[in-house]
């Protein structure tokens, strides 16, 4: 009815409503919808990686833990399940561009980005072999009493713009940037951006269905209308990620996915500093021109917003500067 006459008794406006409903209960998730069943391949073989466990889930799929018998080490395995997400053409193209994105994330080659050692399909399950690596997500750090320290969290955003700007200067765009993308560990120095090459296969899923299978809150006005992005879409979701990591909130918030999208879309984010009053100014100026709705008027390049962090961390001193 909705394809028919999107205006009989707001039809359109109710099932937009039902489907924030059920992104609000796994906003921070992965999906956004439940995933279907997964293949059963614990204890079996992906390529030449030996199944052992499952470690993570999300919405198309699962990640599991590998091991590679011939340099005896353990990898993450990440699996979509293609079989179970498209049929025919549909499939074989899905299947193309999974590998040809992982190929492209493949030859990313970063200290601050998670490095990917082989990519294959099996029995209609995609998988993507990655390093194993140790510590927590930043999502960890979203909540009021968890917050970072801000001489240990802008130096890791900042080493997270210039993963980014590095990505994109290779013609990669991530497409999914969110705290629960960030792996750190505190104690070894490590940031890790994880996920390149699996959103756009997740974005293909979600054309064909109507349903957004990211998460909405940290997408650009640019991603969530459906035209084409580049780096400085992921350069806003990284704003948004800041935005969060600074006051344990998001920047834009609302059960009805329609309210939210049009917020995203057309209001004005909070000042991080009307939040945290003893925040620096120029701390609010950054996330500010990160979340500009327009991507000519954000930040060009992950390096300048790198730069700027990193202005503000010097400014801190004589705090010492982690990471």
């Amino acid at each position: 009815m909705a394809d028919i006459d999107a205006e009989w008794r707001q039809v359109k406006l109710r099932l937009m409503r039902a489907r924030g409903l059920a992104q609000a209960a796994t906003m921070n998730t992965w999906g956004t919808v439940p995933a279907r069943p997964l293949p059963d391949v614990a204890r079996k073989q992906l390529g030449k990686f030996l199944v052992e466990r499952q470690i993570g889930k999300g919405a198309m799929g699962a990640v599991f833990l590998g091991y590679d018998p011939a340099t005896d080490r353990h990898v993450a395995l990440k699996t979509m399940s293609l079989a179970q997400e498209f049929q025919g053409d549909e499939l074989a193209d899905a299947r193309a561009r999974f590998l040809r994105e992982a190929e492209m994330a493949g030859r990313l080659q970063h200290p601050d980005i998670v490095s990917i050692i082989d990519a294959g399909e099996q029995d209609g399950v995609a998988f993507i072999a990655m390093e194993l690596i140790e510590g927590v997500d930043l999502s960890q750090h979203t909540q009021g009493t968890r917050l970072l320290p801000l001489a240990q969290l802008l130096p890791i955003v900042a080493r997270v713009a210039e993963a980014l700007a590095y990505a994109h200067s290779r013609g990669v765009t991530h497409r999914d940037i969110k705290p629960a993308n960030i792996m750190i560990d505190l104690r070894a120095g490590s940031v890790k951006v994880m996920d390149f090459g699996v959103a756009r296969v997740a974005d293909a899923a979600r054309t064909r269905t109507g349903v957004v299978l990211g998460t909405p809150t940290f997408m650009s006005p640019e991603q969530l209308a459906g035209q084409t992005i580049d780096g400085r879409s992921d350069l806003y979701s990284l704003g948004v990620t800041l935005f969060q990591l600074l006051t344990g909130q998001l920047p834009y918030r609302n059960d009805s996915m329609a309210v939210l999208m049009r917020a995203i879309a057309h209001e004005t984010a909070p000042n991080v500093c009307s939040l945290r009053p003893e925040l620096p100014a120029a701390l609010g100026d950054i996330v500010a021109l990160a979340l500009e709705k327009h991507p000519t008027t954000r930040y060009a390049t992950g390096h300048e917003m790198a730069t700027d962090l990193l202005a503000v961390a010097r400014a801190l001193q004589p705090l010492d500067i982690a990471l």
